[in-house]
């Protein structure tokens, strides 16, 4: 079910409206690349507060000033999304940080100065995506496996 700022999951009623303005946005994204209802919401949420935490306040003022989402609005399709919905999460150390990234996955999701902060960040990531946050030495080798397939 696609959303608008009038007709939205429940759990984003509490939310900053402009941080369920974002939630709504990339919730709708994420269902025109096929996530179902129950993993988008959790996603988009959790994504709309990490940009509201991280956006300048002239971001903010753009996104506000910005066309409210609609549920006919049209988003690029990701032909990649699929196979990175079910994908596990790995924290690994390059360049002097730590990156976490989904298996497979072209781009980062976050880049860290610590590694306390990008284990928690994957494991937040793989709680939504229902899958396992893998957490890798500076060496490279495995140090760690958290699954939350069946959760």
């Amino acid at each position: 079910m696609l959303w608008n700022m009038k007709d939205y999951p429940a759990s984003m009623k509490n939310l900053d409206p402009l941080i369920r303005k974002k939630a709504i946005d990339i919730a709708n994204a994420l269902l025109d690349d096929g996530y179902p209802d129950d993993r988008a919401i959790p996603i988009a949420t959790s994504q709309a507060e990490k940009w509201y935490a991280d956006a300048s306040a002239d971001e903010k003022k753009d996104f506000q000033k910005a066309k409210a989402p609609q549920k006919n609005d049209s988003h690029e399709y990701d032909k990649n999304a699929k196979k990175l919905m079910n994908a596990d999460v790995e924290v690994k150390y390059q360049e002097d940080k730590w990156v976490v990234i989904s298996e497979k996955a072209s781009r980062a999701s976050d880049t860290l100065d610590k590694k306390e902060e990008a284990v928690e960040r994957a494991k937040e990531i793989a709680k939504n995506k229902h899958s396992a946050a893998k957490i890798y030495k500076q060496d490279g080798k495995l140090q760690d496996t958290f699954d939350y397939s069946d959760e």
